[in-house]
């Protein structure tokens, strides 16, 4: 405590490996979430293979929707540590600069970043209080979060994923599928002899379970 009960303020440098840590840290759980995704991509591309084996072809199209959305998920994600890269980056110019003027110079770069990182919501709030120790700090200035992302994303997603659930099944079905159509009009091959009705009941619950497992990594 300093003078008058006051706590002595914060050594810039300090500061700064402290914001630093933390930012590595965040890129740990970053990599962590997009292993996560990932791992629960591949159960889906074989659930896929199965499905077509069974002629579901109605079933293969729900999947490779969730395949999309984890897709784009996991570059959002990439995106971000390449955003915290350049904090870091920034952060051992300040170090440099610490040394020479003894003070932080403000960046137009790292709030742009923080602007960014916020919006993620598996670190948002770590980088929320970042934000705002980088502001009284001087290093950045108030931030306005853009609350319009999410609204755009889902508008750009009826929009294009059709064309892309054509090139996933073709690739996870090495071209059995062919093209996938729009809607599910057409036929695949009939199901084996013996199957019965009470594996498509185990498949939709299967795949109900997998959309929740994504949508709980992607949230």
């Amino acid at each position: 405590m300093g003078l008058f009960g006051r706590t002595a303020a914060k050594d810039p440098q300090e500061m700064v490996r402290e914001w630093s840590g933390k930012i590595r840290k965040e890129m740990r759980v970053i990599d962590r979430q997009i292993r996560d995704i990932q791992r629960e991509e591949e159960k889906v591309k074989r659930s896929i293979k199965e499905a077509a084996k069974k002629g579901q072809k109605d079933v293969c199209i729900i999947l490779a929707k969730e395949m999309i959305q984890s897709k784009r998920a996991v570059t959002k994600l990439y995106a971000s540590k390449a955003q915290m890269n350049s904090i870091q980056l920034s952060m051992k110019n300040q170090m440099s600069l610490l040394r020479v003027s003894g003070s932080l110079e403000k960046s137009t770069e790292v709030m742009k970043a923080m602007q960014n990182l916020i919006k993620i919501p598996e670190i948002q709030a770590t980088m929320r209080d970042l934000s705002k120790e980088m502001m009284k700090a001087g290093l950045i200035e108030e931030m306005l979060e853009d609350t319009f992302e999410s609204m755009e994303d889902g508008e750009d997603m009826e929009e294009e994923a059709e064309a892309e659930v054509d090139k996933i099944l073709f690739e996870i079905t090495a071209g059995a599928l062919g093209k996938a159509p729009s809607k599910v009009t057409d036929e695949l091959p009939e199901m084996p002899a013996g199957a019965s009705a009470a594996s498509d009941e185990e498949s939709e619950e299967d795949i109900e379970e997998m959309q929740s497992r994504l949508a709980a990594l992607r949230s």
